[in-house]
């Protein structure tokens, strides 16, 4: 469990297409990272955060798959849409009103 969290802390900000931090590309970037990447950009853009307002979820959705096989790992960014009306439910779920 600790050596999964070891790689998704250091392979999540980084790029499908090798610009990310350690400019490891594709395939080099482990899926479990490669995972992570796409649900932590996703949980950002919904968030109001002190220097922007919550998207919508269709904008947030647009974002992800417009930037597939740029940013994110396409086959994953597939996956996401197939499920993503369930993880909207589970942000809405645990967000505070």
């Amino acid at each position: 469990f600790m050596a999964a969290a070891a790689v998704i802390a250091q392979q999540h900000h980084e790029k499908y297409d090798g610009t990310g931090y350690i400019e490891l590309k594709g395939d080099q970037i482990h899926l479990y990272a490669r995972i992570v990447a796409i649900v932590d950009v996703f949980e950002a853009l919904l968030s109001k955060r002190p220097y922007k307002e919550a998207w919508t979820a269709e904008r947030a959705c647009s974002y992800i798959t417009s930037n597939a096989g740029a940013h994110f790992d396409p086959q994953l960014v597939r996956a996401f849409e197939r499920c993503k009306d369930r993880l909207i439910a589970i942000k809405n779920r645990y967000t505070k009103s």
